[in-house]
């Protein structure tokens, strides 16, 4: 690829490459505070639930930028050449556009793998992204979100389908609810104004549409621990809500991940399935997006109308 390819800006939460560096990680989010003993003991007991430590986030990203770089070049051969950056791991964010710099690249895109926009989450990583670009010189433009995708819907609703009629073969053929989720964020958000909760009920919407599934709702889940209130009700109060009214089969949609990580692998499949099971719930989840040509297609095509508005 020549240095007049437009750079991609592929940018993720992160995750810790192994236990041993889960402490450095815990201690990024928590934005230079050493967690206690305790607190790191919690979050290492969770990745190590997860198939004993393994740390699939990191490779599904790294699936992700390489199937998104196929797409592209399949689409524009040459035109684009995608990087990554990470939120709290290496290489963060600004890492990211430094190899983009250092490789000469002088207009770029940058891209959040989530689709609902957040002030509290997409900005954040376009606002470091767009500072270290002004840095370097390289003139970046940032996609917000991408929650109504044609393709996005198609690829979600392909997978409540298939988690409905699975979870209704489990239950012995009850009448499945679907129940739509993402990370919860802080209450306040609601009075700023901020786009993230309706972004997730219109793709649930338009999800459950495409899908056949009239009935669902939305919930809430993995809530950071901080003083202030976070949006609920949690997946798991919702759970317990549901059975009292007599549901048997329920479906977790966590339309607002895009890979399997921590907050499905460890909060889904093994703590709401554990509660599931002590209600008598029959409870199973969608597959994940993680390379999915529908979804490689979607942050292509956002991607190629993104550069577009770049200076020629």
């Amino acid at each position: 690829m020549s240095n007049a390819a437009i750079g991609v800006l592929v940018m993720s939460y992160g995750t810790p490459e192994s236990l041993e560096s889960v402490e450095e990680y815990y201690t990024h989010i928590r934005r230079g505070s050493a967690p206690s003993a305790e607190q790191l003991k919690e979050l290492t007991d969770r990745y190590e639930a997860i198939a004993g430590g393994v740390f699939p986030l990191r490779e599904n990203t790294d699936r992700q930028v390489s199937g998104l770089q196929d797409k592209l070049d399949t689409a524009e051969p040459g035109r684009f050449r995608c990087y990554q950056g990470l939120k709290h791991a290496r290489p963060y964010i600004e890492d990211g556009v430094a190899a983009m710099a250092k490789d000469g690249v002088k207009r770029a895109v940058g891209i959040v793998l989530a689709p609902h926009y957040s002030t509290m989450s997409i900005a954040s990583y376009n606002k470091r992204a767009l500072a270290e670009a002004q840095k370097h010189g390289i003139e970046l433009v940032c996609v917000e979100s991408y929650h109504l995708h044609p393709s996005l819907i198609e690829a979600l609703a392909e997978r409540v389908r298939e988690g409905v009629e699975a979870v209704s073969a489990k239950s012995g053929g009850a009448d499945v609810k679907v129940l739509f989720s993402a990370h919860s964020l802080p209450e306040r958000i609601r009075e700023a104004g901020d786009p993230y909760e309706e972004q997730l009920l219109e793709t649930s919407r338009a999800v459950a549409e495409a899908a056949g599934a009239p009935r669902w709702q939305f919930t809430w889940q993995s809530a950071g621990r901080t003083a202030e209130p976070w949006l609920g009700p949690d997946i798991l109060e919702t759970m317990d809500q549901l059975a009292g009214e007599g549901e048997r089969a329920l479906l977790a949609a966590p339309v607002g991940f895009v890979s399997d990580h921590l907050e499905v692998l460890y909060d889904l499949d093994i703590e709401a399935m554990d509660h599931a099971d002590k209600l008598g719930v029959a409870f199973g989840r969608i597959r994940m997006l993680n390379s999915d040509p529908l979804y490689m297609e979607t942050l292509a095509d956002c991607i190629r109308e993104a550069a577009a508005k770049l200076p020629s």
